[in-house]
Formats: C-alpha cells, sequence, structure tokens
C-alpha cells in the first residue's frame, strides 16, 4: 500500500488583508486533480464562477490523463497500443516527457509503468517484487518504442505508459492558459505542482513553503518538488515510487528533496522527478541547461 507526502505549500502570509488598493478578498478553492489536492487563490468578484470553471477544465484534463478512468485517453493507449487521433494534450504532454527523457539521458521514462504495477500489486500483498517478476516488467520499458503524431500515438505490445511525473505539472499550465486567456492575472494554481499566473494581488509574489524547509517567491512561474521517498510502496517507507528504468528498482541517489522552477509547471514537475535519479548536482544541473530558464531552487541531502 503507497503512502503519500506533501511536498509544497502555500505559505500563511498569502492570506493576509490585500493590499489597500486591491480590496477583494483573497478566495480559495479547493478540488482535486489526479488524486492531488488542488487549490486555486485569487481575488476576484467572479472567483466562484473561476474556480467552477478550473473545476471543470481539470475534470476534462483528466479524462485524457488519469490512469483510474478507464475510458481516459491514456487509459485506451494503455489498454490497445495505440491511440487513434489522440487529443492535442497527450500530444503535447507526451512531447515534453520524451525531451526530458533526452535531457535526463532516459532516466525519466514514461513507459515505466508496467514496473510501477509490479510494485504497486507486490506492495498490495504486503511485499515487494521478485528479480523474475523486475525484469519481466522492464522488458516493456522503453520509450524508443513510442510514436506519436496527430493521427495516432503507438507502443509495443505490452507497453504502458504513466504520466504521473509530468501530467499534474500539465494540468496546472493547461488552468493557467484557460485563465490568462480569459485576461485573468495573479492567480496561483496548484494541482499538486504550483503555477503562478503574476503575482499575489496587490501586489508581490506567492510565498511557498518546502516541507524541507526554506520558501519560495513565486511569481509568472512554476514550481515543483519531488522526493525518491515521498511516495512509497511499504509501510516503512524505503521503498520509494520513483523507479530507474535501468535497474529496475527505487532510486538509490542520495536526495531527499529536490524543488525546481521554471517557465512551466510540466516541464518543472517532470524536470523535478528526473533530478531524484541522479547522483550528483552536476549531473541535475546538467539536465536543467537544456531548458531555457528551469532552475534548481533547493536539494536536500539524505
Amino acid at each position: 500500500m503507497t503512502t503519500r507526502r506533501r511536498f509544497l505549500a502555500i505559505s500563511a502570509a498569502a492570506f493576509a488583508a490585500p493590499h489597500a488598493a486591491f480590496a477583494q478578498p483573497l478566495h480559495v478553492w479547493q478540488g482535486t486533480a489526479l488524486g492531488a489536492q488542488a487549490t486555486l487563490h485569487l481575488a476576484h468578484p467572479d472567483a466562484a464562477a473561476i474556480s467552477a470553471r478550473v473545476a471543470t477544465e481539470i475534470s476534462r484534463l483528466e479524462d485524457v490523463f488519469s490512469l483510474y478512468r478507464p475510458e481516459s485517453a491514456l487509459s485506451q493507449l494503455n489498454r490497445r497500443g495505440s491511440l487513434q487521433a489522440p487529443p492535442f494534450e497527450l500530444l503535447e504532454c507526451l512531447s515534453l516527457a520524451g525531451a526530458v527523457h533526452g535531457a535526463s539521458g532516459g532516466r525519466f521514462d514514461p513507459t515505466i509503468q508496467p514496473l510501477w504495477a509490479s510494485y504497486a500489486e507486490a506492495s498490495a500483498l504486503g511485499s515487494a517484487p521478485d528479480q523474475t517478476s523486475i525484469e519481466a516488467a522492464r522488458a516493456f520499458i522503453g520509450w524508443e518504442r513510442v510514436t506519436l503524431d496527430a493521427a495516432a500515438v503507438t507502443m509495443a505490445p505490452g507497453m504502458a505508459i504513466t504520466l504521473n511525473g509530468i501530467a499534474q505539472g500539465y494540468i496546472a499550465d493547461r488552468v493557467a492558459d484557460l485563465l490568462a486567456a480569459e485576461g485573468l492575472t495573479d492567480i496561483l494554481i496548484n494541482t499538486g505542482e504550483f503555477r503562478a499566473l503574476g503575482g499575489r494581488p496587490g501586489g508581490g509574489a506567492w510565498p511557498v513553503k518546502l516541507a524541507a524547509g526554506g520558501e519560495v517567491e513565486l511569481a509568472t512561474r512554476a514550481l515543483a518538488t519531488s522526493a525518491p521517498l515521498g511516495t512509497s510502496f511499504d509501510e516503512a517507507a524505503q521503498l520509494g515510487h520513483i523507479l530507474d528504468p535501468v535497474t529496475g528498482t527505487p532510486t538509490r541517489a542520495g536526495w531527499r528533496e529536490i524543488t525546481i522552477s521554471a517557465r512551466s509547471a510540466g516541464l518543472a514537475d517532470a524536470l523535478s522527478t528526473a533530478a531524484c535519479l541522479f547522483r550528483t548536482r552536476a549531473e541535475i544541473e546538467a539536465c536543467l541547461a537544456s531548458f531555457d530558464g528551469a532552475a534548481l531552487e533547493a536539494i536536500t541531502p539524505a
């Protein structure tokens, strides 16, 4: 049975009274996105209606990315091995995942799902997968065997994709696009990863607190944190959820928590996941250098 921890939280300072020139009270919507707590912070006279539109958009995107909705686009792809006329959002997210796969030397690999499923199934029985099961699952890992274009996404038989290391951030980006298209700004979107559309109402940046300590000021930028043991497959929290596609085992990198900022939440999400698989800070920095504007905000040794 997996256990989960939360890495980022909006500081209580964000709930302080708004600037005198901006008297609209701060509205906070709460919901879920791909199983994670989601929030929206904004000060606007139509905040409730805006929040309702965001909730609708998140649900629509879950119909693309959720592994728990049988008819989602991703579930259909995994079940059939191909998907004709895939949604634009799936193609865009997969393309971004492919870019991070390349920059990370293959460490970030969305085709890890068969291996993840092997650990989850063993976890449900109170154990860990044996080496035979691990090797059997690893045979179905390989991003190079996925092809995608506007006509179809296809992959080799037996393969399956998870976008758990990128889709929550990507959803935050799509919500930001929706709100920006309406001319809105100074909103903080949290779908498990943060995306700031502008800054705080009345001025200043949004203060985001890190679980390991410290705070990041966020404005017109995205932030994501990953930790090798942030979600675990065992009660003792020793078998982490970030799996190495090369070894088939949870990453052994010496990091407790890694926080990365970028211009998009999807990119920050994927890069923070990939970073947990690197053994040195220099390797992490080299991967980030492939993406303009990506930055390592905080890193905590194990």
